[in-house]
């Protein structure tokens, strides 16, 4: 049951506004009567399957980190991923990239990949209009591949969880596995570094992929769970490995 949830993030952004707040459930119909500017899903490159699973097997974890890329904590957690030799998938918020491509291109020239998770960070996609969860996708899209010079997100991350049928299809689309998650570490909460780390240590049996930010405020805590919690999961003998698609 733990490896089909979503998992829900205590987090919302629109554009460089940033409040906590509950995230939305996974699922959610796309609402009928469609405004123009509508872009209908292709024939899918990858599963539109929300992925939860590694490729590295079943003893691998796959890193997930959210919202950035910021100019404080991103070096920070490139340079600790670094020293542990892990890579990462990082979801990044589009405007946020649009801002500092230097940091896209040094995620992507670090062997990391990227994931798409929209314009605004949207809580409450699921309850838009598909012609807004198509500008939110897609303009974020082009946002990421632009500041990447020309790498594509590999990965949709719906903010909260709220994906719908229509924005999943539309990522396949596009070449986007939809990427769920399987342990929320609450760092967004900035529960203190100590309870980031228990919390990922006790709910790693639910699956393989883990939420960590780097974006939307003091992300110190986030930082120094990573600095525990990198060498522990290796000394646990787990490996990295990135979201399946």
């Amino acid at each position: 049951m733990i490896a089909a949830a979503i998992g829900v993030t205590a987090v919302a952004a629109v554009t460089s506004v940033w409040t906590a707040q509950a995230g939305q459930p996974a699922g959610g119909a796309p609402r009928a009567g469609v405004s123009s500017g509508h872009t209908a899903p292709k024939a899918a490159t990858v599963s539109a399957g929300i992925a939860h699973a590694s490729d590295g097997g079943a003893h691998a974890v796959n890193i997930t980190i959210d919202d950035g890329p910021d100019p404080a904590w991103t070096p920070q957690v490139l340079q600790l991923l670094r020293a542990n030799g892990v890579k990462a998938t990082f979801c990044m918020v589009g405007p946020q990239a649009q801002a500092h491509p230097e940091l896209v291109r040094q995620v992507v020239a670090a062997g990391h990949r990227l994931c798409d998770h929209t314009v605004s960070h949207d809580t409450t996609m699921d309850k838009k209009s598909e012609a807004y969860q198509s500008q939110q996708i897609l303009g974020a899209e082009r946002q990421i591949t632009q500041a990447s010079g020309g790498v594509r997100p590999m990965y949709y991350r719906a903010p909260g969880g709220a994906f719908t049928p229509y924005s999943r299809h539309l990522a396949a689309s596009h070449g986007m596995r939809p990427l769920g998650w399987n342990v929320d570490s609450k760092d967004f909460e900035r529960p203190g570094t100590d309870a980031i780390v228990a919390t990922v240590k006790r709910e790693l049996p639910n699956g393989p992929t883990i939420l960590f930010h780097d974006a939307g405020g003091d992300r110190s805590q986030t930082v120094a769970a990573l600095r525990v919690l990198l060498p522990w999961l290796k000394q646990q003998g787990y490996s990295f490995g990135f979201p399946v698609r």
